[in-house]
């Protein structure tokens, strides 16, 4: 349901039609709505930062780990249209403020990641130290959001990836990395 472009609502009575099962069996898994929301942005947290932490973990320099960081994020995307609506709160307008805080919190993590990454690259010299690494890794999360709301809103036609090659080039020149 949250893969469909023209946005359904989702209710735990729609979600139990698609499911063809019966809406008290929803309600044995989930107590609520929110406790579905909550489960999915955990899976999302988890799934993202079990690739991220193997990308930190692989031994390539510290340039090719935040462009890998960045590459992982948009094709996270890519495949998953119905989690990047959750990403970028498009079905969590309406709900629990909870959940968008939740979110929230994950772009705060990812955000923390992009910095430590460049971080490392600067104490590395692979990246000039007097780069403003809080500045840069906020440009970074922006751009990434930015692509993850336009895949969103076209619902789902405009390609994360979409240039990726040529804007890489802008976003990691080679003077910063």
């Amino acid at each position: 349901m949250l893969e469909h472009p023209q946005r359904l609502k989702i209710t735990t009575a729609a979600l139990a039609m698609k499911l063809g099962i019966s809406q008290s069996s929803v309600y044995r898994c989930f107590p609520n709505k929110a406790q579905m929301f909550e489960a999915l942005i955990e899976f999302i947290e988890k799934t993202l930062f079990v690739l991220i932490n193997k990308i930190l973990q692989e031994g390539h320099s510290a340039t090719q780990k935040i462009e890998n960081l960045l590459l992982l994020l948009l094709g996270f995307s890519r495949k998953n249209p119905g989690m990047t609506r959750i990403l970028v709160n498009d079905v969590l307008i309406n709900e629990n403020e909870h959940l968008q805080f939740r979110v929230n919190q994950l772009h705060d993590r990812l955000e923390a990641t992009l910095k430590q990454a460049l971080r490392f690259a600067a104490s590395d010299g692979q990246i000039n130290r007097n780069v403003n690494v809080t500045a840069c890794a906020n440009l970074l999360l922006c751009f990434v959001i930015g692509r993850w709301y336009q895949f969103v809103k076209s619902e789902f036609a405009r390609d994360p990836l979409a240039d990726w090659e040529v804007q890489r080039l802008i976003l990691l020149p080679s003077k910063l990395l």
